[in-house]
Order: structure tokens, then sequence, then C-alpha cells
């Protein structure tokens, strides 16, 4: 039950953190500002996080660690490489836009880093860099997938997905789930591969 506790105390600091963050940027919010939003003294923070810079790392890393999670679950699982592919995009999707302003906050804000957690992070993006290489690879080698750069490729799939942060408003036009499966879609155009009609969306 404590551990239960100290979770949820630690989730809710990271709540607030994430829209003031995002709302006034990291260096436009102090501890004290997200300890007024949560009704506590600034010693309740630092229980959970060591420094405003720890607190911003925690914001970041969630978001490719989920990522990550679900392109490994993907190219992991089972399924030819297109539909893998496919899958492993919309939960890719699902995750960005999910999590829109922890990833603002992260391109915004990733100066404010420290080095070590900065190569943490870049650590798990070269992982996932090369698992969406190695399923790219398998559909090629398939032929599934027609492609000139593999991992050009890769990267392209990557940014244009991350970049929907940017662009994304919720209660647009397209559902969550209905614009996570256009996204993959997407992609499987760009690979060359034959569309899915039968996968059912997040």
């Amino acid at each position: 039950m404590r551990e239960e506790i100290l979770a949820y105390k630690r989730e809710r600091i990271l709540e607030e953190a994430v829209k003031l963050f995002y709302e006034r940027g990291f260096n436009g919010t102090t501890l004290d500002d997200i300890a007024a939003e949560l009704g506590v003294t600034k010693p309740f923070i630092y229980t959970h996080f060591r420094s405003k810079v720890e607190l911003l790392a925690a914001l970041c890393r969630p978001t490719i660690e989920l990522s990550l999670a679900a392109v490994r679950s993907a190219a992991e699982g089972a399924g030819t490489p297109t539909e893998r592919l496919h899958r492993g995009i919309i939960d890719f999707t699902h995750v960005i836009l999910s999590k829109q302003a922890n990833i603002a906050i992260f391109f915004r804000e990733e100066k404010n880093l420290t080095k070590e957690a900065l190569d943490d992070i870049n650590a798990l993006r070269k992982q996932f860099d090369r698992l969406l290489s190695q399923l790219l690879r398998e559909g090629v080698a398939a032929g599934e997938f027609h492609l000139a750069d593999i991992d050009l490729t890769s990267l392209a799939i990557g940014g244009m997905i991350s970049w929907a942060y940017a662009w994304h408003r919720p209660g647009g036009r397209l559902a969550l789930a209905d614009l996570c499966e256009r996204m993959a879609d997407l992609t499987l155009q760009m690979v060359g591969a034959r569309k899915i009609t039968d996968v059912t969306p997040v």
C-alpha cells in the first residue's frame, strides 16, 4: 500500500509539472509553482525528485520508452512484416499523440537536461531506430517492402510520426484511433507495401 501511495504522489507531481512546463516553459516554472498547484510545500516534491532538472527528465524519458516498447512488441510479434509494421506504427502514433505535451516539452527543453539524462534518452532513440530498421529489412527480404535506403526510411518514418505532436489537435477532424490508422497506412505507402484493411485500430 505504501508503494502505491508513493507512486500516486509521484504521478501527481508529474501531472502538474507537465501542465506548467507546457504552458509556461521549464525556465518559467518553479518548484514552488508546482507545489502551489498541488497544495503542498516544496519539500514534498524533494521527497520524490532531487531537482527541477530531474523532474524534467522524468517527464521526457517515458515517451521514448513507450515508443520503443510499441515498436519492439510489433517487431517481435506474430504476423508478416507488413502486418507488424502497421501494428507498430498504430501503437507508436498512439503514444506520441496521447503524450503530446510530454513530447513538446522534450523538444523545447532538451537543452536543459543533464548530459547523462540526454545520453540515456538518445540511447533509447537509437534502439528504436535499429528496431524499426530491422523490421523494414525483414519486409524487404520478404519482398513486401520496396526501399532504396532502409535506414533513411526508418528515420523518415520516425520523424513523420514524432512531428505529429506539433500539429495534432484533440477533437479535430479525425478521432485518435482513425488518425493512428491513417498514419500507419501512410507508412505502408512509404515502404511500398500493400494497405492492410483488417487491422483493428488501438
